[in-house]
């Protein structure tokens, strides 16, 4: 309904806005525009009703806004007295990032951790938000004073907290049987801001069918599927949960489990939104989260999608500007079909070029060598066969024990 700025020497004001702005601001709710106090001198939430319901609002008066949204992180004490001079709901920016995050979680972990992430949202601020605060009963005899209702809504949050971590933790050992029988796979993941558009890459590169919007956070369960068309040996890309600009930390805590797929990967394809003017300050904050959960150590590449929603005047720009970068685009099949071969042809060169042997009496190891490692060339002699191969050390040795290289070896 409207957006009210105001310069302000700093954010540590109990009202967060000049008293002149907060009523402008409440004129758009309804709200009084004046933070209520109580008798022992300390502010209310809310204030007094004159009798039961809400008055109704005439039929010649304009809507009013029902939610007010502030762009920065509150305090508990700011959220609750912009709460009491506009008498409608707000949130800071911490809260709606929340709030987009429990709309899209579908799978069970997502949810916990979006729980999770709320829980620890929501702690700090019962004493603004909740509601009465009278004593409770005591225990035996009925005795003592008891605890409070805010006691008891914070041990009650402690306690749910504690049992999600705790549904966390079990399903992390799911996963990680799940991320050990991939460990000798190459993978590529896909990280970036928050719709730039890595999962209709997905889509594109392996024919799976992620929740695709033109939103926020559209994505927030890890994906991940095998390359199509089929390359041999196989490569699977992951699908990652978008990055903001100060995303929340205990949104990035709660989701480093979930972000930990792409720490799996071999390679990490930085996906940026051509298209959007503000992608520089994008790529960094993308870095500056790869960071914080260990993840800027890792082979990296940028790449500049929806391409085609640019000029070509623009691209050749980009291309000047960054000339280390790809170029794609997700609704471009002839585009897509090179990005498959690029990132094909990526992990052929990485991998160190080995010589593997294998004797005749295991030719079963031959499927396998196809299987996990790009053949550069083979020998068939009469002894077996002659390999020369690029793969990963772990799988060059994997197959040399196989083909009993390792055994003749140590005796």
């Amino acid at each position: 309904m409207g957006r009210l700025t105001q310069r302000r020497p700093g954010l540590k004001s109990a009202k967060l806005l000049g008293d002149g702005r907060l009523k402008e601001l409440a004129g758009w709710t309804g709200g009084t525009g004046v933070v209520h106090r109580g008798p022992a001198g300390k502010q209310k939430s809310e204030p007094e009703e004159d009798g039961p319901g809400e008055p109704e609002q005439p039929e010649d008066e304009p809507p009013r806004a029902e939610i007010v949204v502030v762009d920065h992180e509150l305090t508990p004490s700011q959220l609750r007295n912009l709460k009491a001079a506009t008498g409608v709901e707000v949130l800071d920016r911490n809260g709606v990032i929340i709030e987009i995050f429990h709309s899209r979680a579908k799978s069970a972990e997502a949810r916990l951790q979006v729980e999770l992430a709320r829980l620890q949202y929501l702690a700090p601020r019962l004493r603004e938000l909740g509601g009465p605060s009278e004593r409770q009963r005591g225990g035996v005899g009925g005795k003592g004073a008891g605890e409070t209702s805010l006691e008891l809504g914070r041990r009650e949050v402690r306690d749910r907290m504690a049992q999600v971590r705790r549904e966390l933790k079990a399903l992390d050992g799911v996963r990680g049987l799940r991320s050990d029988g991939r460990s000798e796979v190459r993978q590529v993941a896909l990280v970036g801001y928050t719709n730039a558009g890595k999962s209709s890459l997905m889509r594109g590169l392996t024919g799976a069918e992620p929740y695709v919007a033109d939103q926020l956070f559209a994505t927030l369960d890890t994906t991940v599927r095998r390359l199509s068309p089929a390359v041999s040996p196989p490569i699977l890309a992951t699908d990652t949960v978008g990055f903001i600009k100060d995303l929340p930390h205990s949104l990035v805590a709660s989701f480093r489990s979930t972000l930990d797929a792409a720490l799996e990967a071999g390679l990490l394809l930085h996906v940026v939104d051509a298209s959007d003017p503000t992608w520089p300050e994008q790529e960094e904050v993308t870095r500056a989260v790869l960071g914080e959960i260990g993840g800027d150590e890792l082979p990296r590449l940028l790449l500049f999608n929806k391409c085609d929603r640019i000029t070509p005047e623009q691209e050749a720009a980009l291309k000047l500007q960054r000339p280390d970068a790809w170029f794609t685009a997700a609704h471009e099949p002839a585009r897509l079909a090179d990005l498959h071969g690029r990132i094909a042809g990526w992990f052929a060169e990485v991998d160190p070029e080995a010589e593997l042997f294998v004797p005749w009496a295991r030719a079963a190891v031959m499927g396998q060598v196809h299987a996990a490692a790009t053949v550069v060339s083979e020998s068939f002699e009469e002894d077996g066969v002659h390999y020369r191969l690029r793969a990963p050390a772990d799988v060059v040795g994997r197959l040399q024990a196989a083909a009993g290289e390792v055994e003749d070896a140590g005796s």
